[in-house]
């Protein structure tokens, strides 16, 4: 008869043998989620036809899909030490964002020690953490982030980016979204918000301590090198049982994320997806266009050519109502170009009741897209000279490639009889001098002060040295920076703005800004550079910390708030300017 202490010891044995057979026969695989187990929490769902959807139309929202069941990681090596299994996981995934070139946030591949992530918030916080936990050690999650946005404050390197996260958000390796080409060490570049299928497989070898992460195209095989590789020890990081599944989350801007299938393993290779099986994306679903006949009955063809011989005065003059301008050079702003017709419907005629603000430059309608239903504000402004308008064009387009989420997001433009509209996300908030003069109802605490003021700092940082051209703003004040419905603040009014390329040095040009923001050295010497964007962003600084303006001006008759939206440029503008407006202001 064995003792009975041994008779434990060999009890123990066959159940941590046990365990580790059933991690080791541990497969799980989704070819398509149309009848798959998962718990789903958020905004996330199954679609009919079998894809997983972690986000909809909804803004600043987050959604949570995981394997229900919790997976055993740990083992014990020997007497005191613990290790973490091998683990292997493949997925394919797209993003579709409502604009090619703007993005909401992207997708996690996590490991959590429970299902939901209690706690975390939306937007740039990706469904994971919030300002409080991101960081700590005692999360215990690790992740993979797939992330279309630039957040300076959690050192992104891009808006374009695959990224390994240890207990946050500030990734422990990253690198741009690329796959290395088959039997060579050239890679090639890939664009996460492109709508395009993509697979990850992602490599946990418990014995080496190294992670690996690999991207491609879903028709293109695994390549050998993977983009990511990360030496490190899971063992002080996981807890012994934990949860796996995805996040994502949305913002300002809208995007669909999906996850077409996956599959997960321990102490083994993934199974692998078969492509085929997968359901198929909204956008490249067929859509079948009916066959009408053409019955050649007198009858019907007399009511044919009637209804439209009736329809012709009413089509032609609907045509010239919506009449806009379109040249050949414009067909490569296409994307960001907005047709008047939906423009007009989105403000329901560009009514006073829509009304946001106006002033000597134009007015600001708020409007809803008839299709997307997504917020925005138009601008209308007269631009009657035809000079330079292919060169300010063009930079509002460079603008409108600007993504920062402390920015007011430009959307697009529309050109029509002398007339330029600017489409820009709706604010809820308005703007930030709204809150801090003339007696407001709503009075912002400092906590709230202060972030919109790091939000502002954070903004000004890309524009001037993270984008690939320097941009001088030349007209930062509190009332040309919005609030969205968190009352984050973002920088808004690009009209002044001007775009010059880094180790150049700006051209001399109109004064333009306003009284109490305009540095001395820019007055004297006619140059905005980003000293001159320092300066006035010190005087905005104090204004939101004191409540008072730079200078104490007093309205001029006929002049109104445009709600942070801005006016049009001195050089392309002609005579007037938003300098000589403003500094014309008595004292």
């Amino acid at each position: 008869m064995l003792p009975k202490i041994s008779v434990t010891v060999f009890l123990l044995a066959v159940v941590g043998l046990a365990v580790a057979g059933n991690n080791q026969a541990l497969n799980i695989t989704f070819n398509g989620f149309r009848s798959a187990n998962l718990s789903l929490d958020g905004i996330a769902e199954f679609t009919a036809n079998g894809l997983l959807k972690l986000t909809n139309a909804t803004r600043q929202e987050k959604g949570h899909a995981f394997y229900p069941n919790p997976i055993k990681f740990k083992y014990k090596s020997s007497s005191s030490d613990v290790s973490v299994y091998s683990f292997s996981t493949t997925f394919v995934f797209a993003i579709i964002p409502q604009y090619p070139t703007l993005s909401g946030h992207g997708i996690v591949f996590v490991l959590s020690p429970q299902r939901g992530l209690p706690g975390s918030l939306p937007s740039q916080w990706l469904g994971l953490f919030n300002n409080t936990s991101n960081g700590n050690s005692s999360n215990h999650v690790v992740g993979v982030e797939l992330d279309t946005i630039l957040s300076s404050e959690f050192a992104d390197i891009n808006d374009n980016h695959v990224g390994i996260d240890i207990n946050g958000l500030h990734s422990a390796v990253s690198a741009p979204a690329s796959y290395f080409v088959a039997n060579s060490t050239d890679y090639r570049n890939l664009t996460l918000i492109s709508g395009k299928p993509m697979q990850v497989w992602i490599e946990y070898d418990g014995n080496e301590k190294q992670m690996n992460v690999t991207l491609a195209p879903v028709d293109i095989n695994k390549p050998k090198i993977p983009l990511l590789s990360l030496l490190i020890d899971l063992s002080p990081i996981l807890k012994d049982t934990m949860y796996v599944g995805f996040s994502s989350s949305t913002g300002s801007v809208l995007t669909s994320h999906y996850v077409l299938g996956w599959s997960f393993a321990m102490n083994g290779s993934a199974q692998n997806l078969n492509i085929s099986q997968l359901p198929t994306l909204p956008s490249t679903l067929t859509k079948k266009t009916p066959k009408f006949l053409i019955i050649g009955l007198p009858v019907i063809m007399v009511a044919i050519v009637s209804v439209i011989v009736s329809s012709l005065y009413y089509v032609v003059r609907r045509k010239r109502k919506f009449a806009e301008e379109l040249e050949d050079w414009e067909s490569e702003y296409g994307p960001h170009r907005f047709r008047y017709k939906d423009l007009h419907i989105a403000t329901r005629g560009f009514t006073d009741e829509q009304l946001l603000g106006a002033g000597g430059f134009g007015r600001v309608y708020r409007g809803i897209l008839p299709t997307s239903k997504i917020e925005i504000a138009v601008k209308r402004v007269s631009h009657e000279s035809r000079q330079g308008m292919r060169e300010f064009v063009a930079e509002i387009v460079s603008i409108g490639r600007l993504r920062h989420r402390n920015l007011v997001p430009l959307l697009g433009y529309c050109r029509r009889k002398g007339e330029l509209l600017l489409v820009y996300d709706y604010m809820p908030n308005r703007s930030l001098d709204k809150f801090i003069y003339d007696e407001p109802k709503c009075t912002l605490s400092w906590s709230q002060r202060f972030q919109v003021i790091k939000g502002v700092a954070s903004c000004l940082f890309y524009l001037h040295e993270e984008w690939e051209q320097i941009v001088v703003h030349r007209d930062i004040k509190a009332s040309n920076v919005l609030l969205d419905a968190e009352f984050n603040g973002r920088l808004g009014d690009f009209g002044l703005a001007r775009l010059y390329d880094h180790g150049t040095d700006p051209q001399t040009t109109h004064i333009v800004g306003t009284l109490g923001y305009l540095a001395p050295e820019h007055t004297r010497a006619g140059k905005a550079t980003r000293s001159t964007d320092v300066f006035a962003f010190g005087a905005f600084l104090l204004e939101v910390v004191c409540g008072r303006r730079p200078v104490d001006l007093k309205a001029p008759t006929g002049r109104y708030d445009t709600g942070g939206y801005g006016v049009l440029p001195l050089d392309q503008g002609g005579a007037n300017s938003s300098c000589g407006s403003e500094i014309g202001w008595e004292l």
